[in-house]
């Protein structure tokens, strides 16, 4: 029985390996992509792709080394936050970025849909938030309590307009955000008050490492 068990579970890590490979594959080919293309347009939202491929990288590498379907989430946050501040900001120093907060085990697709929702909600922070000589945070706080985890992706830029609505937002990056989080989690997203701009996420937990 332990024997079927090891062998089960080391099946599933080099299926998580292939995975990642793949991820990291067609990273490498939109990149290529990318630098072939004769627009900006076309560069930057062949980048973006390159930063959620990365994001989804990012996770099964880790549930590679796992003995267990379920990943440390801050740590996938500290990752997929550096990795979008890289591709963003390149080694400009101007804008910093910090993740705080402990969040225990969550299960292999919470963990991807959530890490997908950070890639978006930092990468609009550090492109939209910030003028080009200006300096700031950009910062992720992540709690876990017993109605589930609490995601806070905050600036101390430029602010929103007075009459943004997350639940309007048209913007390609905004709509995959609230479907993940709403459609895929179901979860809430919100507006926080404070200056800068800054969006709450509530994704319901059931247990240590599960999600509804």
């Amino acid at each position: 029985r332990e024997r079927e068990l090891g062998v089960k579970e080391a099946t599933i890590r080099e299926v998580h390996h292939r995975v990642k490979n793949n991820l990291q594959t067609i990273a490498s080919l939109l990149r290529m992509q990318a630098r072939r293309s004769g627009s900006e347009q076309v560069r930057r939202a062949l980048g973006e792709a390159v930063e959620r491929a990365s994001a989804m990288a990012t996770v099964h590498d880790m549930l590679a080394r796992s003995d267990e379907e379920c990943v440390d989430f801050a740590e996938v946050a500290r990752r997929v936050v550096g990795l979008v501040h890289s591709s963003v900001m390149g080694d400009d120093p101007r804008i910093a970025v910090r993740v705080s907060g402990v969040t225990g085990p969550i299960d292999a697709g919470p963990a991807t849909s959530l890490a997908l929702v950070l890639t978006e909600l930092v990468h609009n922070s550090l492109e939209h938030a910030f003028g080009p000589r200006d300096r700031g945070t950009v910062s992720v706080d992540l709690a876990r309590d017993q109605e589930g985890l609490l995601v806070i992706v905050r600036d101390d830029g430029r602010g929103l307009p007075d009459d943004f609505d997350p639940a309007a937002a048209s913007g390609l990056g905004l709509s995959i955000v609230r479907t993940l989080v709403e459609e895929d989690l179901g979860g809430q997203l919100s507006l926080t008050a404070g200056e800068g701009a800054g969006i709450a996420i509530r994704v319901p937990l059931l247990a240590e490492g599960q999600s509804t």
